[in-house]
């Protein structure tokens, strides 16, 4: 049973999930973050691991990720140049979210489903 508290105690209990919402939510971030995790290191791999997802965007989400110290960009100064994207162990903060979220997705589509 959930204990109400005044206002402002609410407020500052919210105060770190939107911070945790600010760095992962959206469409693509927990998928780009899968993707690296799972052996997808170089731009189109990453791309192609991510159905529908522009180049534009990628770029974005992976500078977004970069700056949270999620994942580390590297330049290889190799002809052509070479950029491989790795994630941080910093992101593994990040493994139980990710299957609290697969796990509630797998049970959410169930109860919608059979209606």
């Amino acid at each position: 049973m959930m204990v109400k508290h005044n206002h402002k105690e609410c407020t500052s209990s919210l105060v770190p999930v939107r911070d945790a919402l600010d760095v992962i939510s959206g469409k693509w971030k927990l998928q780009i973050i899968i993707s690296i995790s799972s052996g997808n290191n170089r731009f189109r791999e990453i791309e192609r691991s991510i159905p529908k997802i522009s180049s534009k965007v990628l770029a974005k989400e992976l500078k977004d990720l970069e700056e949270h110290q999620l994942i580390k960009r590297t330049v290889y100064d190799d002809s052509p140049v070479l950029v491989e994207y790795t994630a941080l162990p910093y992101s593994d903060t990040l493994n139980p979210v990710i299957k609290a979220l697969y796990d509630w997705g797998i049970q959410h589509r169930k109860k919608i489903l059979n209606k």
